[in-house]
């Protein structure tokens, strides 16, 4: 537990000094928020968004930033990194497991994730009236299974690349996709409806999280299938991983 705790001390203080990755998963979503909610027009309720403003029906697409940049670009580069260094390898022969640094890794993206959402959150509440998500429980069933399978597949992609430049290979088209169908390029409402319909499948299900953020329940589909990614990613992320 004494190793672990260092490592996990050591892995903040990277991740901390490396401002692009911290901006970028932090700052990004609620700086896109800030911008689209000084625009005055989309503070207005409007018909198209079944009376609430454009920013509010945005606000889920951006939380899709959040995830995806730090399970699909900022893990999988992390562990490629380390392993292509060798630091998984020289861990393997000292007290602090290659195991605990893979577990400080998720506790710290995870710990990222969740200040980012909630920073969102309430810079919506406060500066643009964004009413805070209506069904709580279902919005939190949403974001952690959203948030498992994404970092699942961010661990299936570190498990299958060797070095920095194969995670990247594997990690941008997934990450280009998840922002795609998630809304944040192109507002959903904007897209063809298969289109639509695949993004309510696809990780981080935003259709889930828009419909908690309303008020409406989750249908139960939508959260088995961010489930179902995430164990079968999962575990074969585990059963790929190589240390070295």
């Amino acid at each position: 537990m004494h190793a672990f705790g260092q490592i996990l001390k050591i892995e903040a203080r990277l991740y901390l000094r490396d401002l692009p990755s911290l901006l970028s998963t932090l700052g990004v979503p609620t700086l896109v928020l800030v911008v689209l909610g000084l625009i005055p027009a989309l503070r207005e309720p409007d018909p198209l968004f079944d009376g609430q403003s454009f920013v509010a029906y945005f606000a889920p697409s951006l939380l899709v930033i959040t995830l995806a940049m730090a399970g699909l670009n900022v893990l999988p580069n992390v562990l490629a990194t380390y392993r292509e260094r060798g630091v998984l390898r020289r861990l393997s022969t000292t007290p602090a497991s290659p195991a605990a640094l893979l577990a400080a890794q998720l506790v710290i993206t995870l710990c990222a994730i969740l200040a980012s959402a909630v920073l969102l959150v309430v810079v919506a509440r406060l500066a643009f009236g964004v009413p805070l998500p209506r069904h709580p429980f279902g919005f939190a069933a949403a974001f952690v299974l959203g948030t498992a399978a994404l970092l699942a597949l961010g661990l299936l992609v570190a498990a299958v690349a060797r070095t920095t430049k194969a995670a990247q290979a594997v990690a941008v088209p997934l990450f280009l996709l998840t922002m795609f169908f998630g809304g944040v390029y192109l507002p959903r409402f904007l897209l063809p409806d298969f289109l639509i319909r695949i993004g309510d499948y696809t990780p981080p299900g935003v259709e889930a999280l828009l419909d908690a953020w309303t008020g409406t329940a989750p249908q139960p589909l939508h959260l088995l299938t961010m489930m179902v990614v995430a164990v079968v990613a999962g575990t074969v992320a585990a059963r790929l991983f190589r240390w070295e």
